[in-house]
């Protein structure tokens, strides 16, 4: 009953610790645009609602290479191998 009690207090105390956190970052993100105007916002715009400016590129997305049916059976192989080694070594040494 202490415990949950305790886990309560605490929780509401880290509730209030991140919104004052995130009031501090809001303010500082504020700061900085007010700074630097030119800065790209979310989703793509600035603060002026405009287009973002052509010298902020966006980041790429980097796409995983499919692995060939070949490749996957080469990687089982070598898998298969590794264990059974490590399995015939004993295990953690």
């Amino acid at each position: 009953m202490a415990s949950e009690l305790n886990r309560e207090v605490l929780r509401r105390f880290a509730k209030l610790g991140a919104q004052a956190r995130l009031e501090q970052i809001e303010m500082e993100r504020k700061a900085i645009l007010a700074t630097f105007p030119d800065l790209v916002q979310r989703r793509g715009r600035t603060q002026g609602g405009t287009a973002p400016s052509p010298r902020v590129a966006a980041p790429t997305a980097r796409r995983r290479r499919r692995m060939t049916a070949a490749q996957r059976k080469a990687v089982s192989e070598r898998m298969r191998k590794y264990w059974a080694e490590r399995k015939k070594k004993g295990g953690k040494e």
